[in-house]
Formats: structure tokens, C-alpha cells, sequence
């Protein structure tokens, strides 16, 4: 069970290695490429057993919980490494085209791989100050990727992005230390038996906002998401669609960790202040997305303001809301990855993605065209994709808890967002482009053409399968929800009823 769970985290780091020897070469990208797929085949052995045997844990070197290092899978950080898995295939596939020889000397698929072990360890861990190295290890490649390129515009994101989420760090260690004073142990599952056992319940709650504030600084919500659009649309584009699709969502995954496990002894205060949180990110990130006339902006701005609706199920707390969040999850990363990827084939045949600047897509790229209008439909809860179903769940959730006027800004919201994904079809595929160029995707080099439009091709049918037949992921979220909301098989699993 053990080399199960850890086949997950250690096929990336085996993948870097490979990758970084291999940099100044084709074989760089094929060893990328083939750890991703390699890591899916482990990572859906992996769902396999869980949905057969239930949670699984592993006691990494022996070592009994609480005191050894745990990994351990349930429903949902078993579907998070499956999805995260689904997005680095596609992604490193495109990467094949899009990182140049320069870039790839620099090491860039050795850094990617490095990010994917990360984010997989962070959803697979089953103890606080791992989850920390994890985030670090995510932060250190995340960094090395964004700034890869040197130019002004991306030193200067990455700046933003590391020094605000250092504080997050210190925020993050703070609270490790007193939680760790209060109970003598870092274990998760053990942490949600003695943490109601202490006697400062007030201080518990403290320690809670420490938390609410480090890992909200990661997911990018209101008002510690100023970060994520500096940064987001500066670097290759490959990257902006791994960022995109994976970074935040393990912050919004440490959070419904937190506050459905640990932090559960004053939810009538903490969860209003996440429902506040929920609402502002909402409204704020898809009103920087209208403002902005850059599509990759536009983009990122959009990333914060759905972040907003998973924080939303997390904040009403009940079953239907948790499965709704749980659905969010799952589809936003494929949809939003897969827009940065089609941002990056429309900047490559029309030279920019300033709107102003580009145009005629439609007219000349209708597969682009099309491909677009997938992920942009779903993104805007259009039936019947996948963030319809979405939507629907978190909305109906949100009137059936008495909350309607937040399930109006829900609504609201996404009618803004149908109006910012109309503003890029309208400007960069109808509208002719100003310079009369026909940026016809024939143009692009043969050896390009099928890795740039293969991995987009890949996420749209996925995004119209989840829409088309949500049944099972509707039933397999429900199952999710149920172990989120009852701990107890996750508490054994690791604990294997140790008292």
C-alpha cells in the first residue's frame, strides 16, 4: 500500500531527474511526457483500490502513525492526483511545441515534473508539517518556472508571487508550531481527535484564522489574490495552464481539509467569515476580468473569481454544498487549463493576446474557434457542461441553506463571466484582425500542430463527457462529500485504531 501511494509523488521526481540530464536534447520533453503518463496509470491504480478498499494510508519507513510520515488517499485527494495527472499529460504533450530549445535547456521539464510531485504530495500527505515541505517544493519549482525567460515583466511577477506567499509561509509555520504546542502531534487524523479535546477552544480558533489566512493566500481569494493576475499572464504558456489549472485548487483542497477534519469547533464563525470570502472573491475577480482587454488576463482574473464558488460549498458546509465544491473542483481544473492552452495557440497564429491586436480566428482557425467555445461555455455554466452541473449544484445548495442572496451573486457572477468570454470571441474570432493577418492554423509547422491541438482537443471531450454524463462523478462527489463530513473511516485508516 505503501509504494501505491508513493508511486504518485516519486514517478515525477524520477521523471525530473531523467529531464534535467536530458535538457539539451529532444529527450528532455519525452521524459516528461512519459512520466505524466506514467503517473496516471499509478495515480488511476491508485483511485482503483480506494474505490474497492475505501481510504487507504501508508506509514512511510515503518514508522507507526502519528509519528512516522503518512500518506494516505480518500475519495477525494485520490480524484485531485487523477485529475492532476490528466492536466500534466496534456500539458507536458503541448509543452513538446510550445517551450523553445532555449527555455528547455534552462530546465524547464525538469522544473514541471518537480511542481506535479509537489502538488501530488500535497494532496496525498496525511500530516500538516509535510504538507508544508510540499508547499514549498511546489513554491520553489513554480518559481523557478515563471521566471524562466528573465524578462522585466516576469521578474516582476515573480516577485509578487513569492514575497506574498512567504508571508503565507510564516503564517502557515505559526500556526504548525502552536497547534503543535497544543497538542504534541501533526498527524491529521490525530489532530481531529485531540484538537476538540483542548480546553482553549478560543485559541483553537485563532489558530484556524492562521490557517484560513496562509492557505487562502495559496487559492488566490479576496483580499490575498493581487499576486495571481501580476503573475499569471507572464510566462510560457504551458505554465500559465499548469498555474492554472493546479495551483490554487491545492489551496482550496487544504482548506475543505482543514475545516472538515481539524478546524470543525466553531463553524458558525469561521464559516460565515469563508462565506464572506466567497462572495467578495466572487464579485471582485470576475470584475477585474471585464476590465481587462488581455486574454491571458482575462483568464486569471477568472481564476480567482471561481475559486470564489468552491470557497462558497466549503463556507455553507452542508452535504450538497461540500459535493457541489468537490464537482467545482474537479471540473475548473480541466476548463481553465485547457483556456490557457487555446490562449497560447491563438497568441502563436494571430501574435498577441492583446484583444485589440488580434482577430479573425473564426473566420480562419474554426477548429480553434471551436475548441474555444468548449471550455468557455463550461466556464460560464452553460448546459450542458460540466460547470452547469457545477453551478447548479453549488446555486441549489446555496437556496436550500436559506442563503439567496448569495446564490443571486452566484447567478451574477456567472453572467459576467459569459460576458467576458463573449468579449473574447467577439474581439479575437469574430471581430477581422486589424492588421489583415489570416491566422490560419495551417501555418503552424507540421511537428507543432498536433501537440498544441491534441492535449485542447483531449480536456474539451473530458469537459463534454463530465457534462453529458455527470451521474458518476455526481455519485462518486457524493461519496467524497460523505467521507469529508464523516471522518471516522479516514481516522482509522491512519490511525488503524490506535488509541
Amino acid at each position: 500500500m505503501s509504494w501505491l501511494l508513493s508511486f504518485p509523488i516519486l514517478i515525477p521526481f524520477a521523471a525530473a531527474v531523467i529531464a534535467f540530464l536530458l535538457k539539451d536534447g529532444p529527450g528532455g520533453r519525452w521524459a516528461s511526457v512519459i512520466g505524466s503518463a506514467a503517473m496516471l496509470i499509478a495515480s488511476m491504480a491508485l483511485m482503483t483500490n480506494v474505490l474497492s478498499e475505501g481510504v487507504v494510508a501508508g506509514q512511510m519507513g515503518g514508522w507507526p502513525a502519528p509519528f512516522g510520515i503518512t500518506l494516505v488517499a480518500d475519495y477525494l485527494s485520490a480524484v485531485m492526483v487523477v485529475i492532476t495527472a490528466i492536466t500534466a499529460l496534456a500539458v507536458s504533450i503541448y509543452a513538446m511545441a510550445d517551450v523553445n530549445a532555449r527555455i528547455a535547456s534552462l530546465g524547464y521539464h525538469a522544473l514541471f515534473q518537480v511542481l506535479i510531485a509537489g502538488v501530488a504530495g500535497a494532496f496525498l500527505t496525511g500530516d500538516l508539517f509535510n504538507l508544508y515541505v510540499w508547499f514549498e517544493v511546489m513554491l520553489i519549482a513554480s518559481f523557478g518556472l515563471l521566471v524562466m525567460g528573465g524578462s522585466k515583466e516576469q521578474i516582476d511577477g515573480g516577485v509578487k508571487y513569492v514575497a506574498l506567499n512567504l508571508v503565507s509561509t510564516i503564517l502557515f509555520l505559526t500556526g504548525i508550531g502552536l497547534l503543535y504546542g497544543m497538542t504534541g502531534t501533526l498527524n491529521m487524523a490525530d489532530l481531529a481527535r485531540t484538537v476538540p479535546l483542548i480546553e482553549n477552544q478560543a485559541l483553537v480558533t485563532v489558530i484556524a484564522v492562521m490557517f484560513m489566512v496562509a492557505f487562502g493566500v495559496k487559492a488566490a481569494v479576496f483580499p490575498l489574490f493581487f499576486w495571481l493576475p501580476a503573475a499569471y499572464h507572464t510566462p510560457a504558456f504551458s505554465t500559465s495552464a499548469i498555474f492554472a489549472g493546479l495551483l490554487t485548487k491545492v489551496g482550496v483542497y487544504a482548506l475543505m481539509r482543514m475545516f472538515t477534519l481539524i478546524f470543525v469547533g466553531d463553524i458558525a464563525f469561521t464559516h460565515e467569515i469563508l462565506l464572506w470570502v466567497a462572495c467578495f472573491t466572487m464579485v471582485t475577480g470576475v470584475l477585474g476580468a471585464a476590465a481587462q482587454n488581455d486574454f491571458r488576463k482575462i483568464l486569471s482574473f477568472h481564476i480567482v473569481s471561481q475559486i470564489g464558488y468552491m470557497i462558497l460549498g466549503l463556507a455553507l458546509m452542508t452535504p450538497l454544498a461540500i459535493l457541489g465544491a468537490v464537482f467545482y473542483l474537479v471540473h475548473h481544473i480541466i476548463v481553465k487549463a485547457n483556456l490557457f492552452l487555446v490562449a497560447g495557440v491563438a497568441a502563436r497564429i494571430a501574435g498577441s493576446t492583446e484583444l485589440k491586436r488580434i482577430g479573425g480566428l473564426y473566420a480562419h482557425a474554426p477548429l480553434l474557434a471551436f475548441l474555444f467555445l468548449i471550455p468557455a461555455f463550461s466556464l460560464a455554466g452553460f448546459p450542458p457542461l460540466s460547470g452547469f452541473w457545477a453551478k447548479f449544484l453549488l446555486v441549489k445548495a446555496a437556496l436550500e441553506d436559506g442563503h439567496g442572496f448569495v446564490a443571486f451573486i452566484a447567478l451574477a457572477v456567472g453572467a459576467f463571466t459569459i460576458f467576458s468570454m463573449t468579449k473574447i470571441w467577439a474581439e479575437a474570432f469574430w471581430t477581422p484582425h486589424p492588421d489583415n493577418v489570416e491566422p490560419k492554423l495551417n501555418r503552424l509547422e507540421k511537428r507543432m500542430f498536433w501537440p498544441l491541438i491534441l492535449p485542447i482537443a483531449g480536456l474539451a471531450v473530458l469537459t463534454c463527457f463530465i457534462g453529458l454524463f455527470p451521474e458518476p462523478f455526481v455519485q462518486f462527489a457524493e461519496g467524497a462529500t460523505a467521507q469529508l463530513l464523516d471522518p471516522t473511516a479516514y481516522i482509522d485508516a491512519v490511525l488503524g485504531g490506535a488509541e
